[in-house]
């Protein structure tokens, strides 16, 4: 019978002993006014920016290079939200992106973390594998639209493939370091007990790899949404980047920047989700006292 020694068996690098950590001691009321000076902090700059954005459009500021002339005034771009809101077309373009950013980046998670646990841990992965992942790594996903549109029978195929291209390699890449950056201790000991090795890679590898899987994770999403709507202006008929790119086409300016902020929300909401859940599942990698 084989045994391991689990990742938060030795303190993890940069993190504090529990008696030194950050506000542990402090009291409740403290620690509330530090987290409501924070939410007061990241509102004010909020504000700023819509009051800047305002006076900009509303003085119609020209810098030379850069013209508000046409820009929307944040009114406008309100009223255009509501207008959405209201359209029986909001529910076929979020369904419409979100499925295919879901298929896409769950098919480079699987793949780009499969791949990213060989090539980070076996030399002979790491030299099969590795070199042309490195030729196709700076190409960029809309290089890869008219080959995708060739590729796939149908637009929603090809669409699906550039999110997943666009999400593989910060996650595959993520994961190669997490594996390198393990402790070799760790893998030792394991080594040293009679550890399988696929006991080695789901207890003592993928564990310690994890914290960098879920950053990968985490900017591959952000990725995804950004090649899904280039993807989307070209090849879609439903879905938020095709409603932007057609407001520009009809004129409607004060929905280009609702499609841009409801692409950006998007973005921003399932990257936090993929960080809560990271964080969750890795407590041994949360600091003790603190929270994120």
């Amino acid at each position: 019978m084989s045994a391991v020694i689990p990742p938060s068996g030795l303190p993890l690098q940069g993190s504090l002993p529990a008696e030194r950590a950050p506000g542990r001691s402090a009291p409740a009321w403290k620690r509330s006014a530090v987290r409501l000076a924070a939410a007061a902090a990241q509102l004010a700059s909020i504000v700023a920016c819509l009051l800047l954005w305002h006076l900009a459009a509303t003085h119609k500021l020209n810098l030379g290079v850069v013209t508000f002339d046409n820009v929307p005034l944040p009114a406008d771009v309100l009223q255009a939200a509501g207008e959405l809101l209201q359209s029986p077309k909001l529910l076929s373009h979020l369904v419409s992106s979100l499925l295919r950013v879901g298929i896409g980046f769950g098919i480079a998670a699987v793949l780009g973390i499969l791949l990213g646990l060989l090539i980070g841990r076996l030399a002979w992965a790491r030299h099969a594998l590795l070199p042309p992942l490195e030729v196709l790594r700076p190409i960029p996903a809309v290089a890869w639209i008219p080959l995708a549109i060739l590729m796939f029978p149908s637009s929603e195929g090809s669409m699906v493939f550039i999110t997943f291209i666009g999400a593989l390699f910060p996650i595959l890449l993520n994961t190669i370091h997490g594996v390198e950056a393990v402790d070799p201790r760790l893998v030792a000991s394991a080594r040293s007990l009679g550890t399988p090795r696929w006991r080695l890679f789901t207890e003592v590898i993928g564990p310690g790899a994890a914290p960098s899987i879920v950053t990968g994770l985490s900017i591959g999403m952000g990725t995804c949404w950004f090649c899904l709507v280039t993807a989307e202006m070209i090849a879609g008929q439903y879905g938020i980047g095709y409603y932007a790119w057609e407001s520009y086409t009809v004129q409607r300016y004060p929905s280009i920047v609702v499609g841009m902020l409801v692409i950006g929300a998007l973005g921003m909401g399932s990257s936090a989700l993929i960080r809560q859940a990271g964080h969750r599942l890795m407590p041994w990698s949360r600091p003790q006292g603190g929270s994120r």
